[in-house]
């Protein structure tokens, strides 16, 4: 028998992966569609239980396979509702999921890595280093013990992914690839396209590999108007400058009505001018999109700090003059650490190092209708 290590992760493989698995152990490719349909049931799936499957069968998938599951979380509630997950991983590292509820939507924040390799120096998260790419498995493992949380303690459903936790995701593509198409696969998560979300720091060709394979929305790190200030906070800019990342913006592909949403993180003194606004509107043109505007949280290092809430109105209402949808995205979960750029690695009470977040507790929140200058 195969030692347990050997065996083959099902989670780790999409449809028509499950498909070749169980055609290479003498079944019809049928038999592949509904392995995957009992692999993302709620709860832990036990071959035993797979009953429209012959007893000899699941006798050789017990032989030949595993389901994982991640157990046993760190789990923390925030005061505005948010709930961190961190999630121990076989080999001792701990990576974070972030669950926010909203009143129309529970948005879960999800990792493709351990750690970081993009060094944008206004997060913690890059202050890091990296560590390992996650597998296709321990991405939707993620989503599936979110999910089985939220039906445990009767908080509804899981309603919308963003891949804007731990890690550049597109320098995980072919893992998160694989993740998106069990995610949106109707026999597995099931989720719309519409409903997730990749975030990039700018990875040129990894965006246009997305593009052209899924239909999931884009979200750019952008957080500066010029080459000079981004490629001081964000290194990923020396190898793809603002040039080559806005041509590829323009050339991504996009389903009718569909917009990239633009991130810009306002550090004070840095990037948050009338100029720096009016910039940006500019470098825009031509791209359907949206853009959240985020005030920096602060991480202690004093190097950067954040505008007034003056100047955060300030720079949305220009770039609102010249037709933009802005939103001011409010901080979520800054009591527990869970804030975009505040988490950093930590021993935590499970061992191993705690993941981090770049964008794991903040959305774009409503604010009120009378308040123009800010929706």
């Amino acid at each position: 028998m195969p030692d347990e290590q050997e065996k083959i992760d099902l989670k780790n493989l999409t449809q028509e992966q499950l498909i070749a698995f169980v055609e290479s152990l003498g079944q019809p490719a049928f038999r592949g569609r509904q392995l995957l349909a009992w692999i993302y049931r709620p709860g832990r799936p036990e071959f035993s239980a797979m009953t429209d499957l012959a007893k000899e069968f699941r006798a050789v998938l017990e032989e030949r396979a595993v389901i994982s599951q991640l157990t046993d979380p760190v789990i923390q509630v925030s005061r505005d509702g948010s709930v961190k997950f961190g999630f121990p991983l076989a080999d001792g590292h701990m990576i974070e999921s972030v669950l926010i509820p909203e009143e129309d939507r529970n948005t879960l924040c999800v990792s493709s890595q351990v750690g970081c390799a993009m060094g944008c120096r206004f997060c913690l998260t890059g202050a890091m280093g990296f560590a390992r790419n996650l597998e296709t498995a321990e991405i939707v493992n993620q989503v599936c013990a979110v999910r089985d949380w939220m039906q445990a303690h009767d908080r509804g459903r899981l309603t919308n992914l963003v891949f804007m936790g731990m890690g550049e995701p597109l320098a995980n593509l072919a893992n998160l690839l694989d993740a998106l198409s069990i995610l949106t696969e109707q026999r597995g998560l099931d989720f719309a396209s519409r409903r997730i979300t990749v975030s990039t720091c700018g990875l040129v060709p990894q965006m246009l590999e997305l593009g052209s394979r899924t239909s999931v929305n884009l979200a750019v790190s952008l957080h500066a108007t010029d080459d000079a200030t981004r490629s001081r906070i964000m290194p990923v800019n020396d190898r793809w400058p603002l040039a080559e990342l806005m041509a590829a913006c323009r050339a991504f592909p996009r389903k009718r009505r569909q917009r990239i949403m633009f991130e810009y993180t306002l550090l004070r003194g840095i990037n948050d001018s009338d100029s720096d606004a009016l910039r940006l509107a500019t470098l825009l043109e031509q791209v359907p999109c949206k853009i959240n505007l985020l005030s920096m949280n602060e991480t202690g290092s004093g190097e950067f700090t954040s505008p007034g809430r003056d100047r955060v109105l300030r720079f949305q209402e220009i770039l609102r003059s010249r037709g933009y949808t802005v939103f001011i995205r409010q901080s979520r979960g800054d009591d527990i650490s869970a804030a975009c750029g505040q988490l950093a690695g930590r021993e935590t009470e499970k061992g191993g190092k705690a993941a981090t977040a770049r964008g794991a507790a903040q959305r774009s929140t409503r604010m009120p209708r009378s308040s123009r200058a800010v929706r």
